[in-house]
């Protein structure tokens, strides 16, 4: 199967703790899979394009594939099986310093009953000096081992060579493995950011969202590792909803996979065109929501508030809701609040048109003869204090609104923002944030 853009798959898959992870960082030459020497860090598919001696295609990291366990490692090992039916290779990793495990063997099992062509990584082979070890891997009956180092990087070019060697050919791009769609095109994908505290329910409201049980779900905080994106098509054209880690306050981040689980939902968020900020309503809206919206609005991303589990609470209680999301929200202005349920679906469908809404405030862009002619409008009824004045305005910049102010002299932070609320109101921003910068002339 392929995925966006055409491209070959390569699933990454095997038991916990073998180094999936470090191969997958290994191979697209940059850190983008959380990696820690304990089983179960990896939850969730995560599929990035890489590149080869000019070949592209998708590789994707899986989490560890545990043929029997608890309801969580099943749920793990279902998106394994899930990887694997969309590939077009797997390879399976395995770990050279402890030999077949029965678990090696049950996922091989399976695998040689597929139609995809495996390789097989016997992994953490440092030196030379282990090559010997990696022949017992035969008995899987998945081909000749290949020994390598993914945290030293030996062999794992000779690995890609194999790789490159056994896809298909990559539709969408030329011989020479360049893309012949534009690039601009996937920039042009709105991104949608789902974030909120721990277990919120995110990764419920994500699969909901893209048709798909994409992200693990289970009931244990925390699940959601990395950031996991997905491109669906919607009524409004393709939309990249994008599935974050649950962020705590720092004082409360107490390892190093919870650190760069933060660091890349704050990243995600830096990259999004708007935010769904996830809130459990059955909890209220919590000062950890209050900080988590202040660091979205920092970022300049319009937010769309959602109140999952809207039906776990008594009327009452609704009205107590909806008076915590304007005191302790109220730094979010016109942002729109939706009462939805992800588990059931209540709701959710009202969540495109204020994505739609958000998003077209995002990108508005406003001819400078409009500007200046509301500007001035808006001077005209209320001068600024002490003969200050704009002498000329235009806007700068989309994503978000970004407008800039020429004026004869310093203008006070309230007469700015009056001319803020002015600019909303008279192109229909919204929630949008806006930016205003100050340029003195004279």
């Amino acid at each position: 199967m392929r995925v966006e853009g055409g491209l070959p798959v390569v699933s990454v898959v095997g038991r916990p703790n073998v180094g999936k992870s470090t191969l997958f960082n290994r191979i697209l030459g940059r850190r983008e899979a959380i990696v820690e020497e304990r089983p179960g860090v990896t939850r969730d598919r995560k599929a990035i394009e890489a590149e080869w001696l000019g070949r592209h295609f998708q590789i994707v990291d899986t989490g560890g594939w545990m043929p029997s366990g608890d309801e969580l490692d099943d749920k793990v090992s279902a998106q394994s099986e899930k990887a694997i039916g969309d590939s077009d290779l797997i390879v399976l990793v395995v770990d050279g310093t402890t030999g077949i495990t029965e678990e090696d063997a049950r996922i091989a099992s399976i695998l040689r009953r597929s139609d995809i062509p495996v390789l097989l990584a016997v992994n953490k082979i440092d030196t030379a000096l282990r090559d010997h070890d990696i022949w017992e891997f035969v008995s899987l009956g998945l081909g000749d081992p290949m020994g390598v180092s993914a945290l030293h990087s030996r062999n794992t070019g000779d690995l890609l060579d194999l790789i490159i060697g056994i896809l298909p050919d990559d539709q969408g791009h030329d011989a020479e493995g360049h893309q012949i769609e534009d690039e601009s095109e996937e920039d042009q994908i709105s991104g949608v950011a789902i974030v909120g505290r721990p277990n919120v329910g995110k990764s419920t409201l994500f699969n909901r969202l893209i048709g798909d049980d994409r992200s693990v779900v289970h009931d244990m905080p925390g699940t959601t590792r990395d950031a996991i994106d997905t491109v669906v098509e919607t009524e409004l054209g393709p939309l990249r909803f994008i599935d974050t880690a649950g962020m705590r306050r720092k004082a409360r981040v107490d390892d190093d996979t919870e650190y760069y689980s933060n660091l890349r939902a704050l990243r995600a968020i830096d990259k999004a065109d708007v935010a769904l900020l996830v809130i459990d309503a059955s909890e209220g809206v919590t000062s950890q929501d209050q900080r988590l919206a202040e660091r979205v609005d920092a970022a300049g991303c319009p937010i769309v508030i959602l109140m999952n589990k809207w039906e776990l609470v008594s009327q009452e209680q609704k009205d107590e809701l909806m008076y915590q999301v304007g005191q302790r929200l109220h730094f979010l202005g016109e942002s729109p609040v939706l009462r939805i349920s992800a588990l059931s679906g209540r709701g959710v469908h009202r969540l495109v048109p204020a994505l739609e809404a958000a998003i077209d405030a995002y990108e508005t862009r406003v001819p400078t003869r409009k500007v200046n002619d509301v500007i001035q409008l808006a001077q005209s009824s209320q001068p600024a204090p002490h003969g200050g004045r704009v002498l000329y305005a235009t806007q700068g910049a989309t994503h978000p609104p970004t407008f800039t102010l020429f004026t004869n002299k310093e203008i006070p932070a309230s007469y700015v923002r009056y001319l803020e609320r002015r600019l909303r109101e008279e192109f229909d921003l919204g929630a949008t944030p806006i930016k205003i910068r100050l340029r003195r002339r004279g």
